[in-house]
């Protein structure tokens, strides 16, 4: 038995696949309506699809990130910087490319946030290719034995009407519910304290007390009146409040916010780096990391900040992208909730996913197939790809 397990070792040690070829391709899907945030707005869903071939034929595929205004230019770092560094690397030397391609993010007068991107949807697809080279899904790769995940929807968004629309909101609540899902990430920040109190105590009654409710206010406070609102929820059961304060001093006020008012505090999706995540933890900034593999350089760069929440204590989420993040999740100790949007907000998950698990009992189904474990419809990715 010994014998065999080192001759396996020699094997695995061997795997070479060289990557052959690049394919990107942008999609953009209209929303049928406007959805509003605190100091933000979506009328499309957009992403970008990296294809990674290898010279086994294996097709790497899976889609990143909802960056409307910097698709192409997402698109165009991918083909024009990024594709000539990779052709020829071995899929299984991941870190070897991760490091080769980070240096592109060092330019000091360019855009971050791009070659971040850009980066990520690379070290996806090539995450993706390895599952399928060796015929597993990337949870089991990565050391992970979770087979289902609860489900977070984001949701809660401000309504025309009125700063309080009550009917909306308790049919907002009651159609989450409806939908399978175990919890829902409320809409804060874009309007007063003591309005969003309200309606997230609206939120709350339709809620009852076995569905799980938390907020994010997206960054949209000042200190005083994140405290005021944090101080005016804390009878409301609230799971975490996420990114409630001004990103230009956000870090230092996020740990009065968790001290002061006792609820949990949620962040990471607006960092570059799994160092800013873990300098957040260690500084007693959050509770709860919500880093996002789709802006800050692939499932990589995810599992440093997950191992280190593993390490510590904290809880680990993802934000958003459950097409990427259900392995990621699913592969930790402390992860935490799948977030998705209803169909409305995010059609792609719902369209573009011909083998899509369906939520059950408040839970989705991660993926067994290799790689994420997922295929993408055609049809769809034809109708709405800008590159016709």
């Amino acid at each position: 038995m010994l014998e065999e397990k080192k001759n396996i070792a020699k094997q695995i040690n061997k795997l070479t696949s060289k990557i052959t070829k690049v394919e990107v391709i942008p999609i953009k899907m209209p929303l049928k309506q406007v959805f509003k945030g605190s100091n933000y707005f979506m009328s499309h869903r957009v992403t970008v699809i990296t294809k990674i071939t290898t010279e086994d034929g294996i097709v790497g595929e899976i889609y990143n990130g909802d960056e409307l205004d910097d698709l192409q230019a997402i698109v165009n770092m991918i083909k024009n910087e990024m594709t000539p560094l990779i052709i020829g690397e071995n899929i299984f030397d991941i870190k070897h490319i991760w490091k080769k391609l980070y240096p592109i993010t060092f330019n000091i007068l360019a855009d971050r946030k791009i070659s971040l991107n850009a980066l990520s949807c690379v070290d996806s697809a090539i995450h993706d290719a390895i599952g399928k080279t060796l015929g597993i899904p990337l949870v089991q790769l990565w050391g992970g034995s979770k087979t289902k995940l609860p489900v977070m929807l984001i949701g809660g968004y401000y309504s025309e009407k009125s700063d309080i629309d009550e009917v909306k909101i308790k049919s907002d609540i009651e159609t989450y519910k409806e939908m399978g899902v175990a919890a829902c990430k409320f809409k804060v920040g874009g309007r007063s304290p003591e309005v969003d109190i309200e309606r997230v105590r609206i939120a709350r009654e339709a809620a009852g007390e076995d569905f799980v409710l938390a907020v994010d206010a997206n960054q949209g406070w000042d200190r005083k009146d994140a405290l005021t609102f944090a101080k005016g929820i804390r009878d409301f059961d609230i799971r975490w409040f996420e990114e409630p304060c001004r990103w230009s001093y956000a870090k230092d006020a996020m740990k009065d916010i968790r001290l002061m008012s006792g609820i949990p505090v949620a962040a990471g999706q607006s960092e570059d780096s799994p160092a800013e995540c873990i300098e957040m933890m260690k500084d007693g900034a959050i509770d709860v990391c919500n880093f996002d593999a789709s802006w800050s350089g692939g499932p990589t760069a995810w599992k440093q900040a997950a191992s280190t929440a593993e390490a510590l204590g904290f809880e680990m989420a993802h934000h958003e992208e459950p097409q990427i993040s259900a392995h990621l999740l699913g592969s930790t100790m402390s992860g935490t909730f799948l977030e998705v949007f209803h169909p409305d907000r995010d059609p792609m998950f719902y369209e573009i996913i011909e083998n899509r698990n369906e939520f059950e009992n408040g839970y989705y189904k991660i993926p067994e197939g290799p790689g994420f474990g997922i295929q993408l419809d055609k049809r769809v990715i034809e109708a709405y790809r800008l590159d016709k």
